[in-house]
């Protein structure tokens, strides 16, 4: 992989950008894989990357029925936070933003990540209250929070109007947290994974299992039968249908999760700001549009568009807050698959069956997940054993009644 530098940029200038080499291979599919990874958006990848880099496993395939990150990985508002009450969360993701702080150095890609701050607004005493808590628990897990006065908050975000419908009384910010590159991390991953090896396969729809004694040994694709020694699911809002390949359940409800742009604009907005009770979350990209997003879509469907109403729902929330952006043209609409298990925390780790591992039930916590994700799924495939960051988000915890509830952390209520 030849490496990405200010004189390869100037060199290539000087050739009118022809010469640029493919980001990664289109690769022939082979017959058997040591591992076969279903999913091409960021965990997937990332998992590809990180057995390859960390434990030396070459023989792998990525199979995607689409085109790479054409999933949930490039339909995001590309928050990363690791702002979470309970401390197995906390832990999960405050690795994946520490990976997230070096990432573009190891991969030697801009992931363009601005952590500018996540801002979590309060419109009561008693959420006030509540998000003391929340900030609390946080900081006794390690991470920073730091409570913010209403004038604090004005401070910080001129824009917003905190004397609106709903007044704000403060609110709580956690400095680490911002924005990345969607696009950006999910081609990282693909470019590095490709150099180490990795075969990505695009346009290759897994339509079956090959289950032999209580053991997967391969898949059925559109492009022939693969045998592989261990298969690893990450398939985001698909997660139900590849269990039910496997023939067993997840708890898990997918519905759509909108989000849209407006023109771009001059920065004005330098923070990200939440606000559960008005239900919405919006930011600035590096282009000078506005990303906002909101609440989930109230019906199952594995369509990648939202309804009308959310969307009314949700500008009408950003203009509550924010009334300056009220000319504001809306750009661009789309629409995510967020697959939500009963305590909103992911299903990772092993299977009933042997040799077949799964990460889904991110619902919308998927992106931020991404390097700490295929980092501890890659461990597990390895292992065969959960990673100790992950060894509480098994299925087993749904019979147990162990559960993670992160419902509160999710930001706006789904």
């Amino acid at each position: 992989m030849k490496g990405y530098s200010f004189l390869s940029l100037a060199r290539q200038a000087l050739n009118r950008h022809q010469g640029w080499p493919v980001a990664w291979r289109t690769p022939e599919l082979k017959k058997n894989y040591d591992v076969v990874i279903i999913g091409a958006g960021g965990h997937g990848l990332a998992t590809a990357y990180y057995l390859a880099k960390n434990h030396q496993i070459k023989n792998i395939a990525v199979l995607e029925k689409g085109s790479l990150g054409g999933g949930n990985t490039g339909r995001n508002t590309q928050i990363t936070r690791s702002n979470y009450f309970w401390p197995q969360s906390a832990a999960f993701f405050d690795h994946s933003l520490k990976l997230y702080e070096g990432l573009s150095r190891e991969l030697n890609f801009n992931v363009m990540l601005s952590q500018r701050g996540l801002l979590t607004l309060a419109h009561s005493l008693h959420e006030l209250e509540g998000i003391q808590r929340w900030a609390n628990a946080i900081r006794i897990n390690e991470i920073e929070a730091e409570i913010l006065s209403p004038i604090e908050v004005k401070k910080l975000v001129p824009l917003i109007d905190i004397d609106c419908r709903f007044p704000v009384h403060g609110g709580f910010i956690q400095r680490r947290g911002g924005i990345s590159r969607h696009d950006a991390v999910v081609w990282g991953y693909a470019r590095a994974a490709s150099a180490y090896g990795v075969d990505i396969i695009q346009q290759c729809e897994v339509t079956a299992l090959n289950i032999q004694s209580g053991r997967v040994t391969g898949v059925q694709t559109t492009r022939g039968t693969i045998g592989a020694d261990k298969i690893s699911i990450a398939v985001a809002g698909h997660t139900t249908e590849l269990a039910r390949m496997a023939d067993f359940r997840v708890p898990i409800t997918s519905m759509p999760l909108q989000a849209m742009v407006s023109e771009p604009i001059k920065p004005c907005l330098h923070t990200v700001v939440m606000s559960p009770v008005i239900h919405m979350y919006v930011s600035q990209s590096d282009r000078g549009e506005l990303v906002i997003g909101g609440g989930a879509d109230l019906y199952n469907s594995y369509a990648q568009r939202g309804g009308i109403p959310l969307l009314q729902e949700n500008i009408a929330a950003v203009l509550e807050l924010f009334p300056a952006f009220t000319r504001l043209r809306l750009m661009r609409q789309w629409a995510g698959i967020v697959d939500i298990t009963p305590d909103t925390s992911p299903v990772m780790g092993l299977t009933p069956l042997q040799n077949l591992y799964i990460s889904g039930g991110w619902g919308t916590g998927g992106y931020k997940a991404i390097p700490a994700g295929g980092d501890t799924m890659a461990y597990t495939i390895v292992h065969d054993e959960a990673h100790p960051l992950i060894e509480d988000f098994g299925l087993a915890r749904f019979e147990t009644g162990a559960l993670i509830d992160e419902g509160a952390a999710s930001g706006v209520s789904h």
